[in-house]
């Protein structure tokens, strides 16, 4: 179902997840139409902010970081209006955003991001002597439309959703973060960058840190991101029989899928990676990268 909502004239930013990538969405509103892109629900950086109509609704723009100068613009004269709907969609594939019209498969902005990062939210606010409303068509959001207003936290009533990766540091778990585990403590589901790949592992809040299996080690990383906003089931697997409601969670270096799984061992549950070619559970453990061929995978229906 689609989410409908109203904007002040405030630039205060509305926030929903985003799973794939992509928001269409009708707008009507007489100028300035802002919409961001985020890893988490709020403004900080990295974000990808895109102006519809502008500079009282003769141009457009895509700005990185709330910076200028602009890194697309385009004139788009009465591209908005304020007493009918307008359609757009954004793309954001392989670091590139797109934007473009309703019912056209050209984009009228275009930009590639030098450094791409996980977008998981899209925020909607309108500004500069305008109010809006929006319809939001394709988004993970619930279907009550409830979503986050300016400043607000992720919400746990989100727990039946979409699943989606929000950044954290130095231990701290996200609201609707999913667990994953227990060693003594929660384990929750993570995720890190490393050696070029980006390998899920486990989140130990009292060590500060998440870990992640490589090369036949375990490595913290005080950098990380969390899995939230889902109810995940966890299935029996032998081997390199991966289910095809499986999520894909990260990639090797090589660029092939990996996959949450789950082991028990010496008394926990440690989550780690799932990659298939190998046919085995990888887990950090005790400062090793131990492999299991038998184990549970992550599956989100």
């Amino acid at each position: 179902m689609p989410i409908e909502l109203n904007t002040p004239d405030a630039l205060e930013y509305h926030w929903y997840p985003l799973s794939n990538g992509v928001v269409n969405f009708k707008v009507r509103a007489p100028n300035d139409a802002h919409l961001a892109l985020t890893g988490a629900p709020h403004d900080g950086e990295p974000i990808i902010e895109v102006f519809l109509g502008g500079w009282g609704n003769t141009k457009s723009v895509i700005r990185h970081n709330k910076t200028k100068p602009e890194k697309a613009e385009n004139s788009t004269p009465n591209i908005l209006n304020a007493g009918e709907y307008r359609g757009f969609w954004i793309r954001v594939q392989g670091g590139v955003v797109t934007v473009g019209n309703e019912g056209e498969v050209a984009a009228f902005l275009s930009w590639q991001d030098p450094q791409p990062f996980y977008v998981n939210f899209v925020g909607v606010c309108t500004g500069w002597g305008a109010s809006g409303s929006w319809i939001i068509e394709d988004s993970a959001a619930p279907a009550t439309g409830l979503g986050w207003g300016p400043g607000a936290q992720l919400n746990q009533s989100f727990g039946g959703g979409a699943p989606c990766w929000i950044p954290a540091a130095n231990g701290e778990i996200p609201p609707g973060a999913v667990q994953g585990g227990q060693d003594g403590e929660p384990v929750y589901v993570a995720r890190a960058r490393h050696e070029g790949a980006l390998i899920p592992g486990k989140l130990i809040p009292s060590h500060n840190v998440a870990y992640i299996p490589f090369g036949g080690g375990e490595h913290p990383h005080t950098n990380y991101e969390v899995l939230c906003g889902c109810n995940p089931q966890w299935i029996p697997v032998n081997g390199a029989g991966i289910p095809p409601q499986a999520v894909p969670a990260g990639e090797s270096e090589s660029g092939e899928p990996l996959f949450v799984g789950r082991v028990h061992h010496e008394g926990s549950i440690t989550t780690g990676k799932v990659q298939q070619s190998h046919g085995v559970c990888y887990i950090p453990y005790a400062g090793q990268e131990l492999a299991f061929e038998q184990y549970e995978i992550l599956v989100v229906n």
